[in-house]
């Protein structure tokens, strides 16, 4: 795992934000084992509180699961993934409606513009 952290947000906001993409793009399948806190903590060069806060927090988002002193693992709640997957889809889009929005652009030539990118990405 690589992450090129920003300085706005909080490490373990941005550990967290990596998960859920890696897990969105199936990098992460369902029940996969993922790397022990520590180990995480060395990949990422992080502090180790900062991976423990991020997987205690993606505990209680229902993203990860641990069962006693078992390895973490990617949760395999279908409906969950699927709540990530779209999340990061609106939040995606979010983004660019605002943008877009900022400098006036009409929705049909937004769209027009998102479909010729897309579709030029694929080929």
């Amino acid at each position: 795992m690589d992450i090129k952290f920003n300085n706005r947000d909080p490490v373990y906001v941005q550990v967290i934000r990596q998960f859920k993409e890696q897990i969105a793009t199936g990098y992460f399948e369902p029940g996969q084992e993922i790397p022990s806190r520590r180990e995480l903590a060395n990949q990422l060069k992080i502090n180790p509180n900062t991976a423990q806060r991020a997987y205690k927090e993606m505990e209680e988002q229902g993203l990860i699961f641990t069962e006693g002193n078992l390895p973490s693992r990617i949760t395999r709640d279908v409906q969950m993934l699927k709540i990530v997957r779209e999340e990061l889809i609106l939040e995606a889009v979010d983004t660019f409606v605002h943008s877009v929005r900022s400098i006036n652009v009409p929705v049909h030539e937004a769209l027009d513009l998102v479909k010729n990118t897309y579709e030029r990405e694929n080929n």
